[in-house]
């Protein structure tokens, strides 16, 4: 099995290292991922500048980059070969809820599964990186899963998955789940520079909305490993008649 990694947290974070040698033996695996940490940079793409792309001492490739630049990358060029799975993380905090629409490490996952390849992000509920190597385990036992179960030769799927951070022993049955909600972000921090400029900092992530039965939320919080399938298409398909309606009427 053919496998490519990428995270936001960069090429150095403990969690990628760690989901690296959880999957290294079960095929030819390559990591390829930011330089420096690129948090809730989503699926942006660099267009406007130059990427480079380096090598560290242990084999690992960077690029100065995004997450999805890191995939496109490596998907569209820098490797040889297309990948049979696509793997992101191991993220330092959840990446649940509202949470996904602004995750790199969900947006590095998306942009495998747009190049038609099955895709899977991995987080920690919890950041600090506490138990990683039983997190990396959890990751391992689902890919191998996968893999049994053949799904990395059907159409392409988007998994985005949850660990508590928890001893393996301690980490409860996977639960497949929608994601929850978020209350709003809390207010933006402002300081003054030392030029006397106001300086503005996007605030905290808000509380849980909705953490009822059957979120990842309320499935993490229990001690379970969540998994939430995702799709990209936006569209509010049950809305499109009226709005058919409404804009032929307004056209009248």
């Amino acid at each position: 099995m053919n496998i490519l990694i990428s995270n936001d947290d960069g090429f150095q974070a403990p969690g990628i290292v760690a989901l690296y040698e959880a999957l290294k033996d079960l095929g030819r695996v390559e990591v390829v991922a930011p330089e420096h940490n690129n948090s809730a940079k989503s699926n942006a793409l660099t267009l406007h500048s130059p990427l480079y792309v380096s090598q560290a001492s242990n084999g690992f490739r960077y690029v100065n980059g995004t997450p999805a630049d890191c995939v496109h990358i490596a998907l569209t060029g820098l490797l040889d070969y297309k990948p049979d799975l696509v793997v992101s993380g191991i993220n330092n905090g959840a990446n649940m809820g509202d949470d996904t629409i602004y995750s790199g490490t969900v947006g590095a996952a998306m942009e495998g599964y747009l190049f038609g390849i099955p895709a899977i992000a991995f987080s920690q509920v919890e950041k600090g990186w506490g138990h990683i190597d039983a997190a990396a385990a959890k990751a391992r036992e689902l890919v191998q899963q996968m893999m049994a179960q053949a799904q990395a030769d059907s159409a392409p799927w988007l998994l985005n998955v949850n660990v508590p951070n928890q001893p393996i022993e301690h980490i409860k049955p996977l639960r497949v789940t929608r994601l929850g909600r978020r209350h709003s972000a809390e207010r933006v921090i402002t300081q003054t520079s030392p030029r006397g400029e106001t300086m503005y900092w996007i605030g905290s992530a808000g509380a849980a909305k909705d953490g009822s039965d059957g979120t990842d939320f309320h499935a993490t919080f229990e001690g379970h490993l969540s998994v939430t399938p995702l799709h990209v298409d936006l569209t509010e398909h049950a809305s499109l008649p009226a709005w058919s309606k409404r804009l032929s009427a307004a056209q009248a």
